[in-house]
């Protein structure tokens, strides 16, 4: 019986070794995705990557139609210019009252003279200070509406040029580029159809630097910070597995409930913490791959 009974707590004790989890947490491999729009309307030119493909930053993606940018543009630049050759020319229109004006100096100058010397009388040599006060008031006035519709026109040709601006930015983002190096996961569009700003053109991830979104419960905060250096094992389906060196680059500051596809250490735990691991792809890693954390 003492026999019997070694040999079966020994079976206990191995048994309950053997179902210990070799892993702290579990979770799914994710990566930092891109979705690229189109920011202007017009038809696709061109769309030149598939899903899979592997892009540059600032590569070309697609090509949008800008036919009808590029001939708004030209009509507010003939705009422009026809506003700006209305505006007045104010020395040339004031040229001759200056003239006048000068020549009423003189004028004024001259009965003067002759006032002094008794050779005119008082009322014409005020007749000639008055007509000079006149020829200044017009003048002045004359400078003021000149100067109000030069003014005018001057503040319409700048906002027409604004206008052309916008057109012209409009134009630069007709052609799309990479925001990112990285893979084309999925294609919304294809060359013919007809884009409209926010419309997804395609969505990227760079696959060479993901993260296992893991979980972890209240009681093993204590043991995880950021930068900590940890394993991260990836499960290939049966017992093919493979561990790579992991860093923990964010933690959740307030906990949610388990989601149903995680597994943790203590599986009566309601409330975990989310935890991002960041790994270098070595091209093996997926997206929505199985993996586990040991610390």
């Amino acid at each position: 019986m003492k026999k019997i009974f070694s040999l079966t707590l020994a079976t206990l004790t191995l048994t309950s070794c053997h179902n210990t989890p070799e892993y702290d947490a579990t979770g799914i491999f994710e990566a930092t995705t891109v979705t690229v729009s189109a920011e202007t309307s017009g038809k696709i030119l061109s769309l030149d990557v598939a899903e899979g493909d592997n892009i540059q930053q600032g590569q070309n993606i697609a090509v949008i139609d800008t036919t009808l940018l590029v001939l708004q543009q030209k009509q507010l630049n003939s705009q422009r210019l026809s506003a700006e050759s209305t505006s007045p020319d104010i020395a040339a229109q004031a040229a001759a009252l200056r003239t006048q004006i000068a020549h009423q100096q003189h004028e004024c100058e001259r009965f003067s003279r002759l006032l002094a010397d008794g050779a005119t009388t008082q009322k014409q040599y005020d007749d000639a200070q008055a007509m000079l006060n006149t020829l200044q008031g017009q003048l002045t006035a004359l400078l003021s509406t000149l100067g109000k519709n030069k003014s005018s026109i001057s503040d319409n040709a700048v906002a027409i040029q604004y206008q052309s601006e916008q057109i012209e930015e409009q134009i630069s983002k007709s052609i799309i580029n990479s925001p990112l190096s990285g893979t084309v996961l999925i294609k919304y569009a294809e060359p013919g159809e007809f884009a409209t700003p926010g419309k997804p053109l395609v969505k990227i991830a760079d696959l060479d630097k993901i993260y296992l979104r893991s979980y972890f419960t209240a009681s093993q905060l204590a043991d995880i910070k950021i930068g900590q250096q940890v394993t991260v094992i990836a499960d290939f389906g049966g017992d093919e597995q493979y561990e790579y060196p992991g860093t923990i680059t964010w933690i959740a500051e307030e906990s949610e409930f388990t989601p149903k596809s995680i597994q943790t250490k203590d599986s009566r735990a309601n409330l975990v913490y989310a935890v991002k691991v960041a790994v270098k792809n070595d091209g093996r890693l997926k997206l929505g791959q199985y993996g586990e954390v040991r610390l």
